[in-house]
């Protein structure tokens, strides 16, 4: 019973889906200008080339975001729960988390993404 309704909900996803962007591709409008691919950037004509290179820096900066916020996220209810801890397990396995956001951290500040100037 369990396989079938696994198969069935997949089956089912996939129709939604794919009937989803069929229906969409169907009903959309068909022409095709050189105006419609020109660049647009918030009604403002563009000046200069519109494909430019981003610094790496920005991406760094990203990641470092996404490292302390998942820490954060985790730390708060790990931090909660500390105090109805009775083994050394949870301890550990908290210092291993904080050794691998360590490791971004210290990847960051091997790439310069953080500046202390």
């Amino acid at each position: 019973m369990g396989n079938e309704a696994i198969i069935l909900f997949l089956i089912a996803g996939f129709v939604f889906v794919f009937g989803a962007v069929l229906f969409s591709k169907l009903i959309s409008p068909k022409w095709d200008t050189p105006r419609k691919w020109d660049p647009y950037e918030c009604g403002v004509e563009t000046i200069g080339p519109s494909w430019i290179q981003f610094k790496a820096h920005y991406y760094l900066i990203a990641l470092l975001f996404l490292i302390f916020d998942v820490e954060i996220v985790f730390l708060i209810p790990w931090a909660v729960a500390f105090k109805h801890i009775d083994s050394a397990l949870p301890f550990i396995e908290i210092l291993i988390f904080f050794v691998v956001l360590g490791l971004g951290l210290l990847y960051a500040l091997k790439k310069d993404a953080i500046d202390w100037d």
